[in-house]
């Protein structure tokens, strides 16, 4: 997978110097920062309301996160308006779109305790297969 296939891989020149690990998911892409998971990139053709940079953040920091990033959302399909979810998104189609994800990889790359989440451990027993 080369970044070029990533959308909004200008991502990848404002993250630098860290060590970014891409993962493909659903088609999206999950940005990692060492252990933690930090932003989805997203641009499909379908729910274009999705579309954007996703960041991985807790409730607790949504509200500090709306006073630096004035387009930040829930995700519309998961929250169907009316729940305000974990994840948040800078809207692709945002005014203030890529001075936004550019402000988020600076906080990324100072270690915004607001950004990133390390992901819960897969159980591995539920995927024992039965004979």
């Amino acid at each position: 997978m080369t970044q070029k296939n990533i959308p909004f891989n200008f991502v990848f020149d404002y993250l630098i110097p860290l060590e970014v690990t891409v993962k493909p998911m659903f088609g999206f892409f999950a940005l990692y920062a060492g252990t933690k998971i930090v932003l989805i990139l997203r641009q499909r053709t379908k729910h274009l309301e999705m579309n954007g940079v996703w960041i991985a953040t807790t409730k607790k920091h949504h509200s500090s996160l709306k006073n630096d990033f004035p387009s930040l959302r829930s995700i519309p399909a998961y929250s169907d308006g009316t729940i305000e979810t974990e994840w948040q998104l800078l809207p692709a189609d945002a005014d203030d779109f890529k001075s936004s994800v550019i402000k988020v990889c600076e906080l990324i790359k100072h270690n915004d305790p607001r950004i990133g989440r390390i992901p819960k451990p897969k159980d591995m027993t539920k995927k024992k297969r039965t004979n």
